[in-house]
């Protein structure tokens, strides 16, 4: 069986915290030649961007990826462009009807390449209030004082 090879372009560190995350999904993502080497290579930013779903389409807004080589870039590029999703069409219906009922958020989390695929770990989830936050970070922060209790 062949093994695939996964390799962590981008992370959201952000949205893990902003957001209660209850369910993952994979999509590719459809890039432009020099965006693909470019985001192969590291440059990817996530930080602040989210997906809607329009027309039947999932679109990723509010990400950046920078030329990959500035002078060799077409003039009209612009590295914030949205993005198209390439989910399956029953994927997309069913996240449609989730976001739609319970203010749920679709958030992109990591960007990785699998298989010299650049893809997006997407999580649906809803909004943390401030307390929740907090909570959050103080289970965060107990955790990591018990593994290092019990590993002296």
């Amino acid at each position: 069986m062949k093994q695939s090879s996964i390799k962590n372009l981008a992370e959201n560190r952000r949205a893990r915290l902003d957001y209660d995350i209850a369910d993952h999904y994979e999509a590719g993502i459809e890039l432009l030649g020099h965006e693909a080497k470019s985001a192969k290579s590291g440059k990817f930013d996530l930080a602040g961007s989210y997906v809607l779903i329009r027309g039947g389409e999932a679109w990723l807004l509010n990400s950046r990826v920078p030329p990959y080589q500035v002078n060799n870039t077409p003039a009209d590029y612009d590295p914030g462009r949205r993005r198209r999703l390439l989910l399956r069409r029953a994927e997309i219906k069913e996240l449609a009807g989730r976001l739609e009922q319970k203010s749920f958020l679709l958030v992109p989390l990591r960007a990785y390449v699998k298989n010299s695929i650049v893809k997006l770990d997407l999580g649906l989830g809803k909004s943390r209030k401030k307390a929740d936050k907090r909570e959050y970070l103080k289970k965060r922060a107990d955790l990591r004082e018990m593994r290092k209790v019990a590993g002296n």
